[in-house]
């Protein structure tokens, strides 16, 4: 079955008749999160011995026999194999599973697995298997998930401060959740999380390689960027996070710049800039808008969505294709500095 987004909440609290789920996409950190969750309504828990198991991919071949054991507490079983990939051994023994009467739950996780493959169609077709995809938040999504998170620790942001953890959070979900985790003990129980606090608590930890690959990047700094976006991708950042997190720093470099061209000064529309600008980042920030005009930063933006958009397609080399965009970016800054 293909799942809606609005009903995946209450798949997970009971998938019910489902033996097969298969959670595929770029953020790893929400597919964690998910298979942790469909394992413990199956289960009862994440880690019973008896009635949890985990595999490799490299063991693959042993998941019909998995499926078919019966723990011998009783209850349902959970069968959790992580980065899968879609191999024919793979889809032999899915198929195994989906043939047999086997009780057990099935959880896979295919966190680098394209949208499109047979492994997720031969789910989506199956009356008793399902395919979630797993993408970073954003949006309204994301904006969600940071309320929902600080009330449950008894805190509220005021809406400057959870505009701009919007745009600093998100890219994977396990992470956007600790930092939320950490403003909330920093705003103590029943605190309020204004914009001073929450760039104090979440502005230089959070993505910090991925900020510095953008700055340096719009600065035109070819060898930083490199350096730093290796980093932010070895620490996790997804590619296409990457693309959307270069896209709204150009996105706010251009209402900025319309500000300049309306009077203001590179300070004075670094300053007033939304979401706000860290304050260690001002002066960047403003060197960077005198040195990018209008024109340059729209067709800027037209080749980070172009990027995202092929980093998308089935079996694309999309760490490939970051790279070579966030290069370009910092090419064509350093060659407009010189």
């Amino acid at each position: 079955m293909k799942l809606e987004a609005r009903a995946v909440a209450g798949f997970l609290r009971d998938p019910g008749a489902c033996r097969v789920v298969l959670l595929y996409g770029e953020d790893l950190g929400q597919i964690r999160e998910r298979a942790a969750a469909l394992v413990a309504a199956a289960a009862g828990s994440t880690d019973d011995p008896f009635r949890v198991v985990e595999l490799d991919r490299d063991r693959i071949a042993s998941l019909p026999d998995e499926a078919a054991s019966l723990p011998l507490t009783g209850g349902r079983r959970a069968v959790r194999v992580r980065e899968v990939s879609d191999t024919k051994d793979t889809q032999a023994a899915v198929a195994a599973v989906l043939a047999s009467p086997a009780p057990a739950l099935v959880v896979l996780e295919g966190g680098g697995l394209p949208a499109r493959t047979t492994l997720r169609g031969m789910l989506e077709a199956a009356p008793d298997g399902a395919a979630i995809g797993c993408y970073p938040d954003d949006g309204r999504s994301l904006a969600e998930t940071i309320r929902e998170t600080l009330a449950a620790a008894g805190v509220r942001a005021d809406a400057e401060a959870a505009a701009w953890l919007t745009q600093h959070l998100g890219a994977d979900r396990a992470l956007t959740r600790a930092e939320l985790e950490k403003l909330a003990l920093y705003a103590g129980p029943a605190g309020r999380v204004d914009l001073a606090a929450a760039m104090e608590s979440v502005g230089d930890l959070s993505g910090l390689s991925l900020d510095d690959a953008l700055f340096a990047a719009t600065a035109g700094d070819v060898a930083r960027t490199d350096r730093a976006l290796e980093l932010a991708l070895a620490e996790d950042a997804t590619p296409v996070g990457a693309l959307r997190a270069g896209l709204l720093h150009l996105q706010r470099l251009h209402r900025a710049r319309l500000a300049v061209a309306a009077g203001q000064s590179p300070a004075e529309a670094a300053r007033g800039a939304r979401p706000p600008v860290f304050f260690r980042r001002l002066d960047a920030f403003a060197r960077a808008l005198a040195n990018w005009p209008e024109p340059a930063l729209r067709a800027a933006m037209g080749g980070l969505a172009e990027a995202e958009r092929a980093c998308k397609r089935t079996g694309a080399p999309d760490q490939t294709l970051v790279r070579h965009a966030f290069l370009t970016l910092a090419r064509r800054a350093q060659a407009r500095a010189g």
